[in-house]
Parts: C-alpha cells; structure tokens; sequence
C-alpha cells in the first residue's frame, strides 16, 4: 500500500513509523530483526531502509604505486526490504540515491522493486564520500535529487530510458522527497532551499519527510510555508532523541541542525551517560506530544537500528 494511502485510512490518526539501516557486510540478517521486533507492537505501517553510496579504499602494491578500488560495506536495500516485507507483512520504503548509482542501474533497481510490490521510495541525492570534499555524481547517473526524481515519475509514465515500450507499462510508484525545515546546509538560504522543495512537489512527488529537528517551531514554520505555497502532501516529520552527550556537537555538525539552549542546558548538567540518554528521550516524548496535538500524520523515527530509545518514547506517547 502507498505511504498516501495508509495516511489518509488512518483518518487523522497519527501513524508511527521507523528507519533502518542495513547491517555492515558479514552480519546476518538476525541483528536487523532484532531492531525491529522490539517496535512491531506499535504496529508500523511501513518501514524505511536506507541507502549507501559505495566508498573508495586505496590499495597499496610492491612497486609503491597505488591503485583506487570501490567497495560498499552493507548488503542491498532491495534484498532487505523483500526479506522485511516477508516477514513482517507490512510495506518498506528504499532509499534511492543518485550517488553510487547509474541511470541504468536505477532503472533496473525500480523494476525490481516493482516486480516484489514495493510501491514507496524516498528520493535523495545522497552524501558525498568520505574522501571527497562535495557530492561528485556517479559517470552516467543523476546529479541532483530532481535528476533522480525525473527518471522515477517517467518510469510511472511508461518512459524508460532505452525502450520505446510499445506495451505501455507504467511502474506506479508513490514517492517521498526530503523536506529540511531549517534548510540544506548547501542551499544558501531558505528561500532557495523551498524553491528546489516546490519544483520536486510539483513535478510528481507525493509526501515529504523532514530531516530531523530539536525545535518543533522549525516544523511548524516550515509546514504552514508549504501550505501558503500550495504545498498539499502529507509533511512526516523525522525524529530521533539525543542519547549520548557527544551527539550535541556531532548530530549538529553531521546534519546542520541547531540544538535547543534548554535541551543543551538539560544534558551539560547530566552528571552521567544513562542521565542524558533519559533527558533525551523526555525531549523527544514532549516534542512528539505536541506534533501529535498539531495533527501530523506520521512520527517518523531515525533509530539508527537501535530499537531501545524510539521503544521507550512509543509507549509513552501511543
């Protein structure tokens, strides 16, 4: 069922939703199990799997020259969210990325995720690698969000990249774009950001989700813009509670995101890790209290495939 869909049978009811992301390579599919099961009570309707880019390591050979290969760490999302939907029987959302990925090899991904009923993605241009200082596109593949974008509504359009498709088969896929309430860190300001959020809206995309945020005023303002601009789609807010007092600076700096002073005031006078971790999660309680009482349709959780924290704040608020 598409993410619009579950959304409007649950009559205003808001929904409660995750993100996974796949195990390193070498680990069985158990360990990602083990994060979800614990959150099954809560009765997801879909579940979101995350995408890497692959990465670069250099090799080093006798004769000192050195030789650049590519390598991914964590197994398919594909694969993952087949074996997730088996499972559980409830729908997955993939992540798509134009990093790492060619046209074609996106193309191919799509009619695989077709042909297992998969009907959600959520489009993203991805992250540069580690090594390089900005996002570099993948030779052949798509250099911005909107590239990506483009491609997944002609597939639902019947248009494929080397076929003439005289049978007129159209993929059918309901597709989700980011939203960053307090605005990508690349854009040069939040007129601009919008601006791009308008153009995916209006080419096809049919809900949102946000990066994740500390001040629900930041949502707030961010959701009642949309609307001015005539911005309709279901707006799912992304969610994640502080855990660890290094992830004051870290999530800050990681996703360019500023942290409340009360929140940051709360967790400096911590006297231990355990005390933080339950500030943290008494912040995310009361936040999602008062998104629930503005009427989103979803709580979207980033767990980082560590099911304990969003556990704790889903019996507390559901």
């Amino acid at each position: 069922m598409k993410i619009t869909e579950h959304i409007n049978n649950a009559k205003g009811k808001t929904l409660f939703s995750f993100e996974l992301i796949p195990p390193l390579k070498g680990h069985s599919i158990q360990g990602l199990y083990d994060a979800i099961d614990p959150l099954m009570e809560f009765k997801p309707p879909f579940i979101d799997v995350t995408s890497l880019r692959e990465d670069f390591i250099y090799k080093q050979h006798p004769n000192g020259l050195l030789e650049k290969l590519s390598y991914r760490k964590r197994p398919g999302t594909i694969a993952i969210c087949a074996a997730i939907m088996n499972k559980y029987k409830v729908d997955t959302v993939p992540h798509l990325l134009c990093g790492g990925f060619t046209k074609d090899e996106t193309e191919n991904g799509l009619i695989d995720l077709q042909f297992l009923g998969i009907e959600n993605v959520l489009v993203l241009r991805g992250d540069a690698r580690k090594a390089d200082a900005s996002f570099i596109p993948t030779p052949n593949g798509h250099n911005y969000a909107t590239d990506l974008l483009e491609q997944v509504v002609n597939m639902n359009n019947g248009v494929y990249l080397h076929e003439n498709n005289e049978e007129n088969l159209k993929t059918d896929f309901c597709i989700g774009v980011a939203g960053y309430p307090e605005k990508h860190f690349e854009a040069p300001n939040l007129k601009t950001d919008f601006k791009y959020l308008k153009q995916k809206i209006d080419m096809g995309a049919n809900f949102i989700v946000t990066q994740m945020f500390f001040d629900n005023q930041k949502y707030f303002d961010f959701v009642n813009n949309c609307r001015a601009n005539g911005i309709t789609v279901p707006i799912i807010p992304g969610l994640k509670p502080v855990t660890g007092s290094k992830q004051l600076v870290n999530l800050s700096k990681t996703f360019h995101i500023d942290m409340p002073e009360d929140l940051c005031d709360a967790i400096n006078a911590c006297k231990s890790e355990k005390d933080v971790r339950d500030v943290g999660i008494e912040w995310m309680i009361n936040q999602c209290k008062e998104l629930m009482a503005f009427g989103v349709p979803v709580l979207h959780f980033y767990t980082m495939s560590n099911a304990g924290p969003t556990k704790r704040i889903a019996e507390a608020i559901f």
